[in-house]
């Protein structure tokens, strides 16, 4: 019996000439975002949404995605079926559906997939993607894309006619005033459409550097100033999101010892402007005058360093361009500032530069020398990643098992359409689009993870749960990286395959070796051989057929997505807090427990007068010890704040139990409690790198934004008190701090984050 060949795509939600729309039950309602002030931010009515959509996810897609030039961009509905387009077109030109049946299947299963918050998008593809498709809608700016009749990359001049759709960047700069100028041109380009940008500024000479002109050179910091000014000038997306922006520096730069103390030294500045009586919001006079907020600061430090400390040794700072040693300091003294600046103000972040490269794919292409804003995209200069995350708690059925099926299915549809994407897009330089044509990376990633895994009634600090996050990570870069064979199978591989086959084929196996890691017994035996199976299969048709992109997979912060796709969590992290604001139709909060909460003391047996007292307890005190839960079950409801709060180390194992499996990296931020040591960031970062992890932020509770001032000793209450985060830039109400940003709940801002 002979076998049929098995079709590129299949659908699983949408059947054969229906539309995604139809399968859903519609409601239509107010959206008002207001600050605490009752200024009003946002307005409109009549919005028609899925039912199954919350009030924040449809005010934060109608304030954030709706297009405010376009009157029709009015519902939900409209804002979902403008992408379709986009992606329509997007698919017609990829090669890989022929027909125009195979085109509209494929599109109407993604939009299904939007619909009904499976998985999202970047924000970029919700501001940008399908204007000119649906309205006619027309933006002039230079950008690039790729001409796939004339097989190059050729100029544009209409941005929405092919859209920029890719949520990180990372960009070179050269030792000149030109290049450096030419940085602030480009990523105001980005910004504009609501990009984020990274870059390495080591190549830029220090103010003990002579100029070939004579003198000696304004330095690093004069230069980093002008940039961190112009990308706060500027609002992404042309919306309410702050400008989002990476600064890396090699830890041998001579001028890193004031980078390192740039932002500490700024904030004390703006300390004392609070004090002297100005405000000490984000946007107030306070901090827009001082230097350096702009942006997330990161040091790249090597292996060499990370062994020497604690060992008496030197290090030496090195000119630019003689790579003479300028100065020589010790390790130890170094390492101490870090860790002090880190403690004040939460930056510098570390990047581990060779366990970086160690899973470069393309390494005979070059190192790769920075990140994305957020640190999970992390490949060569000049490059661009296109993000994508799964909704993990809606592949959860009513019993908290698994529909592993599903997840498959949507991880490939996504990955194709991300790869649909990236020819269809346009980008900022010409070099930028002729890597991301060669190249290809993507980030499929997850959002919700700490919601999933107390659904589950999984404690986040447990073997159980990094085995199973472990396990899902593996799985969906597993199938991105499957899919990626059966398009280079289709088409080609990437161009710069073959120049990199080694090295890529060796971190592919590193993946699938990797997986000997998993503590399988925590989980079904089913999980184990599909996930295994898959792999070989990765192996052996890559080793035959090659890959289509480069990268696959990162752990992206999913800041305003996750509003619109109603997460609890955001990318890794693990709950918040179990109480909640939930907004209201027509203006006004309610506090509410998660909804996380509920469901796993159901499946603990607690009976429903149990459950309803606790859930009153933890309103009125928002503490877990005296809620009523049982003792033996504390564990399970621990979040990152709270009485019941995860230890540092929590988070590291949790980050380390997926890494292994990550093309990229992670973004993630290791909350600290007030009460930490210089000493306690100093053991949390020397953790991260001795677990293998790519690069590490931290927090410490009331290190930033001029909170020691603001603070009062607690009085004794049954309360327990929550961290104080800076007000949100738009409308004033609190923010939470999720993946490295500041995410505003009401009205969706983000700080320093780009997705």
């Amino acid at each position: 019996m002979s076998s049929q060949k098995k079709p590129f795509f299949q659908p699983q939600f949408v059947k054969k000439n229906e539309e995604a729309r139809t399968l859903f039950k519609w409601k239509k309602v107010d959206a008002l975002i207001q600050g605490l002030d009752g200024q009003i931010y946002y307005q409109k009515k009549n919005i028609k949404a899925p039912i199954t959509w919350s009030q924040t996810a449809v005010d934060i897609a109608a304030s954030k995605y709706f297009r405010k030039s376009i009157d029709k961009e009015n519902s939900v509905e409209a804002l979902i079926e403008r992408i379709g387009k986009g992606l329509a077109s997007a698919a017609k030109q990829s090669g890989y559906f022929t027909t125009a049946s195979t085109q509209k299947t494929f599109v109407e299963e993604l939009k299904y997939i939007l619909y009904s918050q499976k998985a999202a998008f970047n924000s970029p593809v919700w501001f940008n993607l399908g204007l000119k498709e649906t309205y006619g809608a027309s933006s002039k700016s230079d950008h690039y894309a790729w001409n796939e009749k004339n097989k190059k990359i050729e100029k544009i001049n209409d941005v929405y006619l092919r859209p920029q759709s890719s949520a990180c960047f990372i960009q070179s700069v050269d030792d000149s005033i030109e290049s450096i100028f030419e940085l602030v041109k480009t990523e105001a380009k980005l910004f504009k459409y609501g990009s984020g940008s990274g870059t390495n500024f080591s190549t830029l000479r220090s103010k003990f550097e002579e100029l070939s002109t004579g003198g000696t050179s304004s330095g690093l910091i004069s230069f980093l100033e002008v940039l961190d000014k112009a990308a706060g000038a500027i609002k992404s997306g042309g919306t309410t999101r702050r400008a989002a922006k990476m600064v890396c520096l090699d830890l041998d730069h001579p001028e890193v010892e004031d980078f390192i103390s740039w932002k500490m030294r700024e904030e004390k500045k703006a300390i004392a402007l609070v004090s002297a009586g100005y405000s000490s919001d984000l946007e107030g006079e306070a901090y827009k005058t001082v230097s350096g907020q702009n942006a997330n600061n990161s040091i790249r430090v090597p292996d060499t360093f990370m062994k020497a400390i604690g060992q008496n040794k030197k290090w030496s700072l090195k000119s630019r361009n003689s790579k003479k040693t300028i100065k020589d300091v010790y390790v130890d003294d170094l390492w101490q500032q870090i860790c002090t600046a880190a403690w004040e103000c939460a930056d510098p972040g570390l990047q581990f530069n060779d366990t970086i490269n160690r899973a470069h794919t393309c390494a005979a292409s070059g190192l790769i020398r920075a990140s994305n804003p957020c640190s999970e995209y992390m490949f060569i200069d000049d490059s661009a990643c296109n993000l994508a995350s799964l909704n993990l708690v809606q592949f959860l059925d009513e019993n908290q098992n698994l529909k592993i099926e599903e997840l498959i299915h949507t991880a490939r549809t996504l990955f194709i359409a991300q790869e649909c994407l990236v020819d269809f897009s346009s980008y900022p330089t010409l070099k930028i689009a002729q890597n991301s044509h060669d190249f290809r990376p993507l980030g499929l990633g997850f959002a919700n993870l700490g919601s999933m895994l107390m659904q589950m009634g999984l404690a986040y600090d447990s073997s159980e749960a990094r085995a199973w996050a472990g396990f899902l990570t593996s799985l969906i870069t597993s199938v991105a990286y499957q899919t990626s064979v059966d398009m280079a199978k289709l088409v080609k591989p990437f161009a710069g395959f073959n120049k990199n086959k080694t090295s890529m084929l060796k971190v592919i196996k590193s993946h699938q070796k990797a997986n000997a890691k998993i503590v399988w017994s925590h989980l079904p035996k089913e999980m184990q051989r599909l996930c295994q199976s898959i792999w070989v299969d990765v192996v052996t048709r890559g080793q035959k057929f090659g890959f289509r992109n480069a990268q696959a997979t990162v752990i992206a912060p999913t800041g305003t997505i996750g509003l619109v796709m109603d997460c609890d969590t955001t990318g890794i992290e693990p709950d918040f807090s179990l109480v909640k604001n939930k907004k209201l139709a027509g203006g006004g909060h309610l506090q509410i427990v998660n909804q996380s909460v509920e469901i796993l003391l159901k499946k603990l047996n607690y009976n429903s007068v149990e459950i309803e007292k606790i859930k009153k307890n933890l309103l009125a005190s928002n503490s877990v010890l005296k809620s009523g839960i049982r003792l033996e079950h504390i564990t399970l409801f621990a979040c990152a704040t709270g009485d019941v709060a995860l230890p540092p180390a929590a988070h590291l194992k949790m980050m380390a139990a997926v890494q292994p499996f990550i093309s990229g990296a992670i973004s993630k931020t290791v909350n600290l409690p007030n009460s930490a040591s210089v000493n306690d960031i100093s053991q949390t970062y020397q953790q991260a790198w001795s677990l293998g992890l790519k690069s590490v932020a931290i927090y410490r509770d009331g290190s930033k934004f001029a909170q020691p001032l603001s603070s009062v000793t607690p009085k004794k209450s049954d309360v327990v008190s929550e961290p104080v985060y800076p007000r949100c830039s738009e409308c004033g109400h609190a923010t939470i701090l999720e993946s490295g940003c500041y995410r505003c709940t009401n009205c969706g801002t983000t700080t320093a984050c780009a997705s």
